[in-house]
């Protein structure tokens, strides 16, 4: 009677090579169990209400934590120069921080020249677009009802809505750069730390790899940006300067800070330069000619150049960078705005280096 069982056995050790088609299932699969993706979802609403009612504290940190990716090749320079890193952390933030205020001094006779003549100029710029008289009017009621006016609603305004980010980044200006600072003076030794508390071997190195694949990659992603919004701002210098717009500078820098915000941000840059051009241009189809051809710069950059050098696995996908942009532009206001799309993309490459969160990453491309 035993032998009908051993001969019963042995096709199902025969079949079970049948039953592994794990090898097959992408990488990184979303958790079977219920139970895990609540959790980690509930957890994804406590990170994200900490952030909101800590937006004072966790806003700076965060920028500190994004410009230190954006810093970290000079830092690297700096050690392979032998430099110490206090004192190359020091330079870069103090170089960085020149240039910035060397701008502002240098653009701020042009802004306020621009802004003198803006009050005079309102009646011309309303008299050339006296066919859109109707529907400004139209769309003035609406933003005028938006903004508080249905019986002085208990709500906050849309003024007060813009500029509750712009205060609290002013507030947290300081503790970004002492923030920054000291992690640009750390370099790996959270890493170390986090090597230290990993059991095996073989995680250990997993996580040294990881972690200097997501550092190199978030790097190249924020340089990478960053040199193609300057590309951009000088384009767009030369091209209001040769249509005759002038204050290239001036209208460089407008270009090169707005294109951190994808889509809201050249939208705003469009009406500028159009507004630009009607106050200080006299043919109405040159006065076109200066938010046309930023409009052409902004393409030719988003559509061909930027796609190009970021390749496919820097891609976002455009839905979600939108609904990216309005929530972190409801939750921190104007600097939420412009750190959605790199948080986005840190996400991204994070998804990307973790195998469990590959799915996720995947989802995230465009």
């Amino acid at each position: 009677m035993s032998d009908p069982i051993v001969k019963f056995e042995v096709p199902t050790t025969e079949t079970e090579p049948l039953e592994a088609p794990d090898l097959t299932q992408p990488e990184g699969p979303l958790p079977a169990d219920p139970i895990v993706t609540m959790l980690a979802l509930l957890l994804v609403i406590a990170i994200l209400t900490v952030c909101y009612f800590a937006s004072s504290i966790i806003l700076p940190i965060i920028l500190a934590v994004v410009l230190k990716m954006l810093l970290q090749p000079g830092m690297r320079l700096f050690d392979r120069l032998r430099v110490p890193r206090s004192i190359g952390a020091l330079l870069l933030i103090i170089g960085v921080f020149a240039v910035i205020v060397g701008f502002g001094a240098a653009m701020s006779g042009q802004a306020a020249g621009w802004a003198a003549r803006l009050p005079e100029g309102m009646s011309r710029i309303e008299e050339r677009l006296a066919f859109l008289a109707r529907p400004l009017q139209t769309l003035q009621t609406f933003l005028h009802q938006f903004d508080g006016g249905s019986g002085g609603s208990d709500g906050p305004s849309l003024s007060t809505t813009l500029m509750k980010g712009t205060q609290h980044f002013a507030s947290g200006f300081f503790e970004t750069l002492l923030i920054l600072y000291f992690l640009l003076i750390s370099g790996d030794t959270f890493l170390r730390r986090l090597v230290e508390i990993v059991p095996s071997f073989r995680d250990k190195r997993r996580v040294v790899e990881m972690s200097q694949q997501i550092e190199d990659n978030v790097s190249a992603y924020l340089t990478t940006i960053t040199l193609m919004n300057a590309l951009v701002g000088v384009a767009t210098g030369v091209a209001m300067w040769a249509c005759g717009l002038g204050d290239p500078l001036l209208w460089g820098f407008v270009a090169f800070a707005l294109n951190y915000v994808p889509i809201m941000g050249p939208a705003l840059g469009v009406v500028l330069f159009l507004m630009a051009g009607l106050l200080t241009i006299d043919p109405l189809f040159q006065a076109l000619l200066p938010a046309g051809l930023y409009l052409l710069i902004h393409v030719i950059e988003g559509e061909s150049v930027t796609p190009l050098l970021l390749a496919r696995r820097f891609t976002l996908n455009p839905v979600l960078v939108i609904v990216s942009l309005i929530f972190w532009f409801w939750m921190w206001g104007v600097p939420g705005a412009v750190l959605a799309v790199p948080m986005l993309a840190i996400a991204k490459i994070i998804c990307d280096g973790v195998r469990p969160l590959n799915a996720l990453g995947r989802f995230l491309e465009g």
